[in-house]
């Protein structure tokens, strides 16, 4: 009879024991196509514009920029002369000066949009 008690009372614990493992909630992995705020954002996709600098600064240069061509296939026009566009970079010591940042001079810019900020990456300044 002593035996008999000890193969029921294992049987009834190991009913038990499958019971609690398969109550056990899985882990799931959580998708989501919305990127949240934690998330590592892609790096700034770097942009070129080209103009005639307007103002130097140690850490900075204002460009005013060349008028743009717009228009469709067979039929170019350029934009009404309004007031020109001008943008403001900034330079760290990554950013590659081709030439003599001075005002008046030509430039071809490549910059990278980081915190709100124009950041040049490289610039061609020509006469």
């Amino acid at each position: 009879m002593k035996n008999a008690r000890q193969i029921v009372v294992s049987a009834l614990a190991s009913l038990i024991l499958v019971a609690a493992v398969w109550a056990w909630p899985s882990p799931t992995i959580k998708h989501s196509t919305h990127p949240s705020a934690t998330d590592e954002q892609a790096p700034a996709q770097p942009q070129t514009v080209s103009g005639k600098i307007t103002s130097v600064a140690k850490d900075s240069f204002t460009l005013n920029l060349a008028p743009s061509q717009t228009g469709t296939p067979g039929k170019q026009f350029q934009q009404e002369p309004s007031s020109p566009k001008t943008m403001t970079f900034l330079i760290d010591k990554n950013t590659t000066v081709e030439g003599n940042l001075k005002v008046n001079a030509n430039a071809d810019v490549t910059y990278r949009e980081e915190s709100g900020s124009n950041v040049a990456i490289s610039v061609r300044v020509t006469q």
